[in-house]
């Protein structure tokens, strides 16, 4: 396993239930140099090792708060536990609004 790979495991095993991670996480924590911005060329190495992690459902990747493909995707993404949702936070919605909310939400 790539320490790219254990990187990633190890930081969505520590996030919160429901959290994602930031890929950059993983590349800040796989950067042993001096450089403080040296951390952006890890950045492809923790992208492959994410690809073949969700390959092998062991993580998923999120995009827009929704599980993507690994085989092709664009843009900005983030981490996992394999096919769950990030929480979507509800604290300004007013108690009359909640099955409305909650009606979005399913959609």
């Amino acid at each position: 396993m790539s320490p790219e790979e254990v990187a990633i495991l190890a930081l969505i095993a520590a996030s919160k239930k429901g959290r994602t991670i930031d890929p950059t996480q993983a590349a800040r924590a796989v950067y042993t140099g001096e450089d403080p911005e040296g951390w952006r060329k890890r950045l492809p190495s923790v992208r492959q090792a994410a690809i073949h992690l969700a390959r092998s459902g062991q993580i998923s990747i999120y995009r827009k708060g929704k599980v993507i493909d690994p085989n092709g995707f664009k843009g900005v993404y983030r981490l996992g536990v394999p096919g769950e949702l990030p929480i979507v936070a509800t604290a300004n919605v007013e108690p009359d609004d909640e099955p409305e909310a909650a009606n979005l939400v399913a959609e």
